[in-house]
């Protein structure tokens, strides 16, 4: 009798226990809350274009403003990111730039970046929709984060399809799990990826660019298509990207006296063909495109519809000696064409050589040198004939946190 009844205490005992604990569980887990899911990161890149200039009359507008004549020391990005998976469906991920250079005459401007929701349709997320302001999918590099671009700056002839590479958008993306994680692994990895855009990715944008409102009822459609293949111990990713749409150029982006449409509104799409060799250890990263646009032409004094070509190869070799990362790299760009978000259209003929080294002796400090080699005619109407040729040695630091 005295055994039964101790037996049935430690059985009530038990019992009573695991009863506290399992509320003790569940008070912890009403406990959670969405912010503690949210993550901080972030870098910022310091540079000095000057040294070894030979030219101070050519400038990058599109690029580093801080090139050429009164250019110094230069923040060219501060991001601070938020970032988390606050819930097994949704996804957010928001970036302002605290060094925004609004114009020549004033910098380090806070502007928003990124902005925007991912809602998965199924548990693995491999079905999604993002929601808000984003990167357009057109172009391995203008997606590639410059917190990971070996070159300093973005090629010309893809970059003038998306100033800030940014705009309010509606984007499908489908991905299976296996690549989704395989595309996080060649960012962390430090093979230079560009991130995760889906296998497939289609959408519609206002066309305007980041942080300009939109100016007509028409919306841009852009759709991409690329796939991760392994062959050996090497690995590519060949992708094929197009957009259409109709650019309005602003009225403070047209100079007195431009012939332009009563509308303002110009054809504006583009094609353009991807193929990427992950550097193991070495890389091959090259894209064209092909299009129309906006575009000044000095022989009538008009912004007209007129056709555009360009396209980069940038090769690089990666290199690991104890805990240091180094990266030699060269690229070649072309661009022929206009730039929609410049004034009057600007017309472009560039053609540049860069080549460089960036080293990485500690996860959270890079620097990169690169002698640029550059001949570039950008006219406007106030700026015509407008060639200047010249070299420069750039450096950049940047730290990573």
């Amino acid at each position: 009798m005295k055994k039964t009844l101790s037996f049935l205490a430690l059985a009530f005992a038990a019992y009573s226990s695991n009863g506290q604990t399992d509320t003790a569980v569940k008070k912890e887990e009403k406990k959670s809350h969405w912010y503690d899911k949210v993550a901080i990161r972030g870098y910022m890149q310091t540079r000095y274009n000057r040294l070894l200039e030979t030219n101070p009359k050519l400038k990058n507008e599109q690029g580093d403003r801080s090139w050429g004549e009164n250019g110094g020391l230069f923040i060219r990005r501060m991001r601070v990111i938020l970032y988390g998976q606050i819930h097994e469906r949704v996804y957010i991920y928001i970036q302002p730039d605290l060094a925004s250079s609004a114009s020549s005459t004033g910098l380090h401007f806070a502007q928003l970046r990124d902005a925007y929701v991912d809602v998965g349709f199924d548990k693995k997320n491999e079905f999604r929709v993002r929601l808000g302001q984003s990167k357009v999918p057109y172009g391995f590099e203008n997606m590639q984060s410059s917190q990971n671009r070996v070159p300093l700056d973005r090629n010309d002839a893809l970059n003038s399809a998306v100033s800030n590479e940014r705009d309010m958008a509606a984007f499908f993306y489908w991905a299976p799990s296996k690549v989704r994680k395989l595309y996080s692994s060649l960012v962390n990895d430090g093979l230079k990826g560009s991130g995760d855009y889906g296998v497939v990715g289609f959408g519609v944008f206002n066309g305007q660019t980041a942080n300009k409102p939109e100016l007509n009822n028409q919306l841009h459609a852009v759709a991409r298509v690329s796939y991760p293949i392994r062959i050996g111990s090497q690995l590519i990713e060949p992708g094929i990207q197009g957009y259409t749409g109709n650019f309005v150029i602003p009225t403070d982006q047209i100079s007195t006296g431009v012939k332009i449409r009563t509308d303002r509104s110009y054809l504006d799409q583009r094609a353009a063909a991807s193929f990427i060799l992950y550097p193991q250890p070495f890389g091959i990263q090259a894209e064209y495109n092909v299009g129309k646009g906006p575009e000044f032409n000095k022989a009538t004094d008009s912004i007209e519809v007129r056709d555009l070509k360009g396209g980069y190869i940038t090769m690089t070799y990666l290199l690991k000696y104890k805990k240091h990362i180094i990266i030699p790299f060269c690229r070649m760009h072309t661009y022929q064409g206009g730039k929609k978000h410049e004034l009057d259209a600007r017309s472009y003929d560039v053609k540049e050589i860069e080549s460089g080294v960036e080293w990485q002796p500690i996860k959270n400090f890079e620097l990169t040198m690169m002698y640029t080699i550059s001949e570039r005619r950008f006219e406007d109407y106030k700026a015509q004939n407008n060639l200047q040729k010249g070299n420069l040695l750039r450096i950049q630091a940047q730290l990573n946190f």
